[in-house]
């Protein structure tokens, strides 16, 4: 089949992403002639137009929320949904601070050939960069932006719920901020239809988005992440989340009544607390203790025996999302390997006041994050880096794991230069 007959009969979602994939396509070259000082001023910008514009966005949000209530969205993934005056100027400081983050340099030398060329590392851009995520709308600006401070392109598709205010967003914020400060204001692109077509159109089309960034979690993510691999797309997935709380027999009971309070500030997001493991001689002292916790949050614990894996994760469980499980384990091995084996590897906390036990539960989990007597929440980029995220790779393999930021969302070149 010729390649017009192929784009003759694609669905109208694939062609729609593949207009905005050309489109940033053709401003990627633009975006990296900017260079790092006109970016940052358009994050600036970016940060005021949040401010500026607050009315109008609020006004778009508030549409979405009211259309997702009639759906019956469930109260966790309305609180991811919803914008407030807070959230918007959190989103704006976010921008001012990556603007102001120092770049690390674009090159570095390596070593000195024995012919005494010198060979170089550096840092290039990607060319458009892809990114497919729930409804969030603050997300919209956290990738734009990362993607930018990298010096490429994005095409951005974004959960239906959110997408007025994501559209609200790229049209009265981000294009106007980069048209302002001489960077091509098609540089960020929104996949402008509803439906899962539209994100796995987005991971097959590697020659113009040879990167994309799917976040979110469940099936769908594991579907798109499968697909983008046989298209030849490189993916960076986030699949899975759920936080693993461990009380180690030597945790201070005030210690576990502020993890338990802390890690369930909010039910809607992956780094909450979503397993509670109690060390078995310990149990009848501690768990009374989480469970007081846990009601004075309104939330049920679902306890042995469970109807369920140990790792459901409850932020994805549509009108469930006020449970956390609890199960007994022998000692930080025994709880290291079950919050291993059970959930995705996200992150895990150890509460415990003995040393050795602490430190034998965090040299045997081996998921993303491991902490001591903190909560699982500070596995974000701004919380965790100073920077926002596009999102949180699990993967068990080399590369970028954790909060990936616009660090490592580039392309690594070698440079080999004559000798001096």
């Amino acid at each position: 089949m010729s390649t017009s007959t192929a784009f003759a009969t694609e669905s109208p979602e694939a062609t729609a992403v593949r207009e905005a994939a050309q489109r940033a396509a053709a401003a990627a070259p633009g975006v990296r002639a900017a260079g790092g000082s006109r970016v940052d001023a358009a994050l600036r910008t970016a940060a005021d137009l949040l401010r500026e514009k607050q009315a109008e966005l609020l006004a778009a949000n508030a549409a979405d929320v009211e259309a997702a209530e009639r759906s019956g969205m469930a109260p966790g993934l309305l609180d991811r949904l919803r914008l407030t005056p807070e959230r918007l100027a959190d989103m704006a400081t976010q921008l001012e601070v990556l603007a102001d983050t120092p770049e690390p340099p674009a090159q570095r030398e390596i070593r000195t050939l024995p012919g005494g060329e010198r060979v170089y590392e550096r840092r290039v851009p990607v060319g458009v960069i892809g990114a497919v995520f729930e409804a969030r709308p603050n997300v919209t600006m956290d990738v734009a932006s990362q993607v930018l401070k990298a010096r490429s392109a994005a095409v951005l598709r974004t959960g239906s719920a959110a997408l007025s205010s994501a559209r609200a967003l790229v049209e009265l914020v981000i294009a106007p901020a980069l048209e302002r400060n001489g960077v091509p204001a098609a540089a960020v692109q929104l996949v402008p239809t509803p439906g899962h077509a539209g994100a796995e159109a987005l991971v097959g089309l590697p020659d113009l988005v040879p990167l994309v960034v799917v976040r979110g979690s469940g099936e769908v993510t594991r579907k798109l992440s499968a697909l983008g691999a046989t298209a030849g797309t490189r993916i960076l997935a986030h699949a899975d989340g759920g936080g693993v709380l461990y009380l180690d027999a030597s945790a201070d009971p005030a210690d576990v009544t502020r993890l338990v309070t802390e890690s369930t500030d909010r039910l809607g997001v992956c780094n909450r607390l979503n397993l509670l493991l109690i060390d078995r001689p310990a149990y009848g002292r501690l768990w009374p203790v989480a469970e007081e916790a846990l009601r004075a949050r309104e939330i049920t614990p679902s306890l042995p025996p469970h109807g369920h894996p140990l790792g459901h994760e409850w932020a994805l469980d549509s009108g469930a999302e006020a449970h956390v499980t609890v199960a007994p384990v022998d000692g930080p091995l025994d709880a290291a390997a079950t919050a291993a084996r059970e959930t995705s590897g996200l992150a895990a906390t150890v509460c415990a006041t003995d040393r050795t036990a602490a430190e034998s539960f965090i040299d045997a989990y081996p998921g993303t994050g491991v902490f001591w007597n903190t909560t699982t929440r500070l596995l974000d980029g701004y919380k965790l880096l100073g920077l926002p995220e596009t999102g949180i790779n699990v993967d068990h393999t080399p590369g970028p794991r954790g909060p990936v930021t616009y660090v490592d969302l580039s392309l690594r070149q070698f440079v080999v230069l004559p000798p001096a």
